[in-house]
């Protein structure tokens, strides 16, 4: 089932379940753009595939909004606005508790490797590197995690998990940036919760929301904020 919560005649944005891929990979299981495209066929009786934008991705384990286009006058406007960093993205994150800072900016250098589908962030520039920003806050102590909101200021490739992991602070469920045990339906608890931007069409700014898995019980215990 998906859970549509923005669309119109130029966008539409679902609120991904963690597991499900954005795009096709390898391993031929079913996408979300697989299922998006089914479910437009299917609304507006389309002979043929319909057409699927899609200007962003958030990594299998991570939950939360993705954004897609109808139309392609629609997806290269969009794809501006996120090469030129003018959509606001922000994310919740779950941490153990410890001691950090109740709000900071993070700074580091990533250096992708592929073969590991795995970004090392470093203190200092490393050749092959790029330069990884975002300020994050606590809003949220829970009886042994810390809740972060998190807005990145540049998108790379597993960013949030690989800045948080180098100070001591892997996401909850992720074994692969150094949290100590996985969560039982393999998901980890980040998620894309809000995303704003300048419709392609229309002009006006657009705020979506995307609400918090039902199924995770420490999810659970964030879900009354706003």
């Amino acid at each position: 089932m998906l859970s549509i919560i923005y669309e119109d005649n130029h966008l539409i944005a679902v609120n991904k379940p963690s597991g499900t891929l954005v795009q096709g990979d390898k391993t031929g299981d079913e996408s979300l753009i697989d299922l998006v495209k089914k479910y437009l066929v299917k609304k507006y009786k389309k002979e043929g595939e319909a057409y699927l934008g899609s200007p962003h991705r958030i990594d299998r384990p991570t939950s939360g909004i993705v954004l897609f286009t109808k139309t392609s006058k629609a997806l290269s406007r969009i794809n501006k606005q996120f090469h030129d960093k003018e959509v606001a993205k922000t994310y919740w994150a779950i941490v153990k508790k410890g001691n950090l800072k109740k709000e900071g900016t993070l700074i580091h250098f990533l250096k992708r490797f592929p073969e590991k589908n795995k970004s090392i962030a470093y203190d200092k520039e490393h050749e092959g590197s790029k330069r990884a920003e975002l300020s994050y806050k606590i809003i949220q102590e829970l009886d042994n995690y810390f809740l972060l909101e998190i807005f990145p200021k540049t998108g790379r490739h597993h960013q949030i998990r690989s800045q948080l992991s180098a100070i001591g602070f892997p996401i909850r469920g992720d074994i692969k940036y150094g949290y100590d045990r996985t969560n039982r339906d393999a998901s980890i608890n980040l998620h894309a919760r809000r995303l704003e931007f300048i419709h392609p069409v229309s002009k006006e700014m657009v705020k979506i929301k995307g609400k918090l898995p039902k199924t995770d019980p420490v999810w659970k215990a964030c879900a009354k904020l706003k």
